[in-house]
C-alpha cells in the first residue's frame, strides 16, 4: 500500500506540473515514447538505441539499426501512436478482442507468415534468453485461446474498475502474456496493453507511466522473465499467487516515476541553464531547441531542430553553424549520416546539473 501512496504521490506531482512546461514537453514525450519502445523491443532481441527510434519517429534514417529491427521499432511505433491517441476517445471506446488484434497487425504485419492480428492455430512454448531451445512455459491449447480472450476482454471492461490502475494495468500484462493468443508478438502487446490502460486513465500522457525502458534495462530484463516463471509455473495457472509479479512491477512503476520527475526536473534545469548560457552568447532562445536534446546525451539533427524550433532551412542551419562555431555543439559523420553532440560549452553546463542529481530509491528496500 505504501509503494502505491508513493507511485500516485509522484505521479500527481507530475500531473500538476507538465501543464505549464509547454516548451520542452514536445522534446520530452518524443524521448520517453522513443525510450519506451527501445526498452520493449530490447527484451525482444532487436536492440537499437534511443537515438535510432527518435530518428525514426521523425522520419528519419537510423545511422546503426538493422533493417530487421528498423521493421520491428516501426511496427512497436505504430502501435504506441495509436494508444496514445486512444486517450481522449470517450464513449466509443471499449476493448475488444478486435481491437488487440488490431494492435497486434500493427506490431507484426511485416511477418505475414505468423499470421499478424488472427489468433494462433498452434502450441506456443516460452523460452528464456540463455536457452531458447529448453521452454519455461507452455501456454493452454489454441483451441481455448478464444474463449479466454473473451474473458480478459470481459474482465477489461468491467472488473476491479476500482483498483488501482498500476494494479490492473500489470495484472492485464501478466494475463495477457500467460494466454499467449498469437503465435508471436506476445510480450510487446502485453506490454502495449498495460500501456494503453494507463493511456485510457487520461490524467497524464501514458509514457509518464511506461515501464518499458525499465524492463529492457540490462538485470531488469533478467528479472522479468524471473518474475513470469515465477507466477503461476510453467502451464496456464489462473488461480496462482501473482504477489510475486505485482511485486516486480510495482517497483518498476516506482522506478520509472521517479525517473519521469527527474527528467522532469532535469529538462526543466537544463532548459534555463541552456537558455541564460545563450542568452550571454548572443545566440537566440530557440536555439535551446537544438542544445536540450545535447544535453541530455542524444545525437541533435538539423531537420528535427528545425521542425522543433518551426525554422526555416536556412535559419536552422545557421543555428547549427554558430553552436558548432561557439561549442556548444560537435560535428560527427558526413552527409545523410551528419549529426551533432554535446560540444565542450553544453557538457560543462550538463556536468553542473549532474552533481545535484540524486540517486533512485527502491521502495522494497526499506
Amino acid at each position: 500500500m505504501r509503494t502505491l501512496e508513493e507511485i500516485e504521490g509522484m505521479r500527481n506531482d507530475l500531473r500538476h506540473f507538465l501543464p505549464t512546461t509547454r516548451r520542452w514537453t514536445k522534446q520530452l514525450r518524443r524521448n520517453l515514447t522513443a525510450r519506451a519502445i527501445a526498452g520493449s523491443n530490447t527484451i525482444e532481441g532487436y536492440v537499437a538505441t534511443v537515438d535510432d527510434v527518435e530518428a525514426l519517429m521523425n522520419g528519419e534514417e537510423p545511422l546503426e539499426a538493422s533493417e530487421e529491427t528498423r521493421r520491428e521499432l516501426e511496427g512497436y511505433q505504430r502501435a504506441m501512436t495509436y494508444i496514445q491517441g486512444l486517450s481522449d476517445a470517450k464513449d466509443e471506446f471499449r476493448y475488444d478482442v478486435g481491437l488487440l488484434n488490431g494492435l497486434h497487425f500493427m506490431i507484426q504485419e511485416h511477418r505475414p507468415e505468423k499470421r499478424p492480428g488472427r489468433l494462433r492455430r498452434k502450441a506456443v512454448y516460452v523460452s528464456t534468453p540463455e536457452d531458447e531451445m529448453v521452454p519455461i512455459y507452455t501456454a493452454p491449447d489454441s483451441d481455448e485461446a478464444p474463449a479466454l480472450m473473451d474473458e480478459m476482454v470481459q474482465w477489461l471492461n468491467e472488473g476491479d474498475l476500482d483498483s488501482p490502475v498500476h494494479v490492473r494495468a500489470s495484472m492485464a500484462h501478466l494475463n495477457l502474456v500467460k494466454i499467449h493468443p498469437w503465435a508471436d508478438g506476445n510480450g510487446r502487446m502485453s506490454r502495449a496493453l498495460s500501456t494503453l490502460l494507463f493511456s485510457r486513465e487520461a490524467l497524464m500522457p501514458p509514457e509518464f507511466s511506461s515501464i518499458e525502458e525499465w524492463l529492457g534495462q540490462g538485470s531488469n530484463t533478467y528479472g522479468y522473465y524471473e518474475a513470469l516463471r515465477r507466477t503461476g509455473g510453467p502451464e496456464w495457472s489462473p488461480d496462482a499467487d501473482t504477489s510475486i509479479w505485482l511485486k516486480f512491477c510495482l517497483t518498476g512503476h516506482h522506478i520509472s516515476a521517479q525517473q519521469a520527475k527527474r527528467r522532469v526536473d532535469l529538462y526543466a534545469r537544463a532548459w534555463i541553464a541552456l537558455g541564460e548560457s545563450a542568452e550571454a552568447a548572443g545566440l537566440d532562445e530557440r536555439t535551446v531547441n537544438a542544445l536540450l536534446p545535447a544535453f541530455m546525451g542524444t545525437r541533435v539533427r538539423r531537420p528535427v531542430y528545425q521542425e522543433d524550433a518551426e525554422l526555416s532551412v536556412q535559419q536552422s542551419t545557421r543555428d547549427i553553424r554558430a553552436l558548432v562555431k561557439l561549442g556548444y555543439l560537435e560535428q560527427m559523420g558526413e552527409a545523410r549520416g551528419r549529426h551533432y553532440v554535446a560540444g565542450p560549452r553544453t557538457l560543462e553546463l550538463r556536468e553542473a546539473v549532474r552533481r545535484e542529481t540524486k540517486p533512485f530509491a527502491y521502495p522494497y528496500e526499506r
